[in-house]
């Protein structure tokens, strides 16, 4: 048993595996487990940074507790001559008590007392037959799709036949409804005018009407001079007919 797995434990071991094509992000998973009875820090280091990310890339693990890491492969060209130099290498040393600054522990721990494992990468591309069934895959399933279509629906002679047709029957339709529109139309503007003329007609009246009752007013207002007139005539007439009698 190595310093290493005293401390920690590794899954998988040796080898992260990362399965190709490479054109999308390739997750791999590394699992830590602490075995001992003590806290241990532990840093996770690579030979290409700038082709992975890895989270978390450091921390703490308590006695007894498994931390799973994320180490994601960015997208990019696989070149076979390069795939010797992805390395990974996990640090762990034994924390100190009342530890409160882990990058610290770094700077201060003696080279004894760091433990380290090395990772190798490998890289799972698809075989060449494995290519050339998925492009006849690909080919085959518009060549599948037809004949479904075909099963399901009319031939397309028929089907643009069936559509002339309804086409006919649609203008046919539109024709009617214009007509019909018209003919509303037509009636609407017939009862506007026909309300138009009866409401000239019922003004007029009304204007006829206040005229006679104004003449009348008028009239019995011009003879209500006369009668008083009268009636003071026979008033004077009967006292000069008695004083002379």
């Amino acid at each position: 048993m190595s310093k290493l797995e005293q401390i920690l434990i590794l899954e998988p071991s040796s080898d992260l595996k990362f399965k190709g094509p490479f054109t999308d992000v390739v997750t791999a998973y590394l699992k830590l487990k602490n075995p001992s009875e003590g806290r241990v820090c532990f840093k996770v280091k690579t030979t290409a940074p700038r082709r992975y990310c890895v989270r978390p890339n450091s921390g703490i693990i308590e006695p007894g507790v498994t931390v799973t890491i994320s180490v994601m492969l960015q997208p990019f060209e696989y070149d076979p001559n390069e795939k010797s130099k992805h390395k990974f290498m996990v640090q762990s040393v034994f924390a100190p008590p009342n530890i409160t600054d882990p990058e610290a522990v770094w700077k201060e721990a003696k080279p004894d007392d760091l433990m380290d494992s090395k990772l190798r990468c490998v890289f799972d591309l698809p075989s060449e037959n494995d290519k050339v069934n998925d492009v006849d895959a690909v080919k085959a399933a518009p060549a599948l799709n037809p004949s479904k279509g075909d099963g399901l629906s009319p031939p397309k002679s028929v089907s643009g036949a069936v559509d002339d047709s309804e086409m006919k029957k649609i203008m046919d339709e539109c024709k009617r409804l214009q007509m019909q529109i018209s003919k509303l139309c037509e009636e609407n503007r017939q009862l506007k005018d026909d309300g138009l003329r009866l409401r000239k007609t019922q003004r007029g009246e009304h204007r006829t009407s206040n005229s006679n009752a104004l003449i009348g007013r008028e009239s019995s207002m011009s003879s209500l001079p006369s009668l008083l007139v009268v009636i003071a005539a026979l008033f004077i007439g009967f006292f000069l007919a008695k004083f002379v009698l």
